[in-house]
């Protein structure tokens, strides 16, 4: 059997390798960083004095991807999540505070209860859930439901925001689909929200490189790919500033890292073009923080941030679709999201003890209707080389869910390609 040579050691790419050395295929990774996990990993700040990661992640236990990730390199318990499914709200404006909680099994009990749905909903809002279910390939989130009223102020746009970091009524539908079909359609077992107990790196990167070292694969940090060389329909060779990388016949190639990276050195392949970018604050709170259930997270309405996210003393802030944000001065997003996140947590501090801003300005694909048309198949025009990363056609949106699910569809063509 051939090798393959991955490039790019994001998730994509680490999912791509576990399935290829499962299959007993030689595999070499290629990273351009000195890490691996691309955006999702852990590091220590200095700022801080704690490691903290480049941006927060909330996942569903309905991602089964990410499960059997996580499953595959012995790191199952390296998620957290509170014990029943429940979705802390605060409207920042107001003060209301209300729980999201789905109910157990197919049917949605939980959306006639009223202390269980959304505050200042009725039962007749929800249709818009039913029609959400329903494929809107091509359609805009404006064109598939209504966008405005309590229930899409208080839950729609949060959750879709935070999920295509895009602004909602520009959002594609079809990517919302998926997700709801798959964990809150399925009830309250399938959508309980998980976060990494001591980091992206402890829980996805680190046990994947090191369940990749013990299987034989072969991961270099620093090898920056500069060109792609083919002979015939096929990749003849990888160049790096370190050296080249050559295949020989039955060898694979994939491409795993950034969208507007792999564009660039695969020139003929149309890939999306348009970016949007995602804020975080990490701050260091000395007040003691308690949230609902022990549920280390909460949503944010009519606040400049989405979702707050708490790791012991730290509290964290996500800001999706945050463009315009990320254009200001550190000091000026501080001053205006601390506001927000003390009133949500009625600390009393009038300024963190210390903060940390990450702007990730090409954070993901703008997941608009024409940007996702632009999402390539993991298949090439190239015989032996394939694709991998959140932006390619996975049919979900660019989450951790969907980088591994790239990943693990390269490997499927991979497998396929050498018989």
């Amino acid at each position: 059997m051939g090798k393959v040579i991955i490039g790019g050691a994001g998730l994509a790419g680490l999912a791509c390798a576990l399935q290829t050395t499962a299959a007993g295929i030689e595999t070499v990774v290629l990273e351009s960083a000195g890490h691996a996990g691309g955006r999702a990993r852990s590091f220590y700040d200095t700022t801080l004095g704690t490691t903290i990661d480049n941006g927060n992640h909330l996942l569903l236990s309905g991602n089964w991807a990410a499960l059997s990730f996580l499953a595959d390199v012995g790191a199952s318990d390296r998620l957290t999540g509170p014990a029943r499914t429940t979705f802390p709200f605060c409207d920042v404006a107001s003060g209301e505070r209300w729980t999201v909680m789905p109910s157990q099994g197919l049917f949605p009990w939980w959306i006639f209860q009223p202390h269980a749905r959304v505050a200042g909903t009725g039962v007749l809002d929800y249709i818009s859930l039913v029609k959400l279910l329903l494929t809107q390939r091509g359609r805009a989130m404006r064109d598939a439901i209504r966008t405005d009223g309590a229930l899409y102020e208080r839950f729609w746009d949060p959750f879709i925001v935070a999920v295509l970091n895009t602004p909602t009524p520009d959002a594609a539908a079809e990517l919302v689909t998926p997700v709801l079909r798959e964990t809150f359609a399925k009830g309250a077992s399938a959508c309980r929200p998980l976060i990494s107990r001591e980091g992206l790196s402890h829980s996805f990167a680190d046990p994947a490189c090191a369940a990749l070292g013990e299987r034989g694969a072969l991961i270099e940090f620093n090898q920056r790919i500069s060109s792609v060389e083919t002979t015939g329909d096929s990749v003849s060779q990888l160049k790096t500033a370190a050296g080249e990388w050559p295949l020989g016949a039955g060898d694979a190639a994939v491409m795993s890292m950034p969208a507007q990276v792999a564009g660039t050195l695969l020139p003929s392949i149309t890939v999306p073009n348009a970016f949007s970018a995602i804020v975080n604050l990490h701050f260091r709170v000395d007040e003691p923080v308690t949230l609902l259930d022990d549920n280390h997270f909460m949503g944010l309405v009519n606040s400049t941030g989405q979702w707050l996210f708490r790791r012991g003393d730290i509290v964290s802030a996500t800001i999706s679709a945050a463009d315009a944000l990320a254009k200001l001065p550190a000091d000026q997003i501080i001053e205006r999201v601390w506001r927000d996140v003390a009133t949500a947590l009625e600390l009393s501090s009038t300024k963190p003890a210390a903060c940390q801003v990450i702007k990730e300005r090409r954070a993901t694909f703008l997941q608009t209707p024409a940007q996702v048309a632009r999402r390539p198949g993991t298949k090439t025009a190239i015989g032996n080389l394939f694709l991998a990363g959140d932006w390619t056609d996975t049919g979900v949106p660019a989450t951790i869910e969907g980088a591994i699910r790239s990943g693990y569809k390269a490997a499927d063509a991979v497998i396929e390609h050498m018989g």
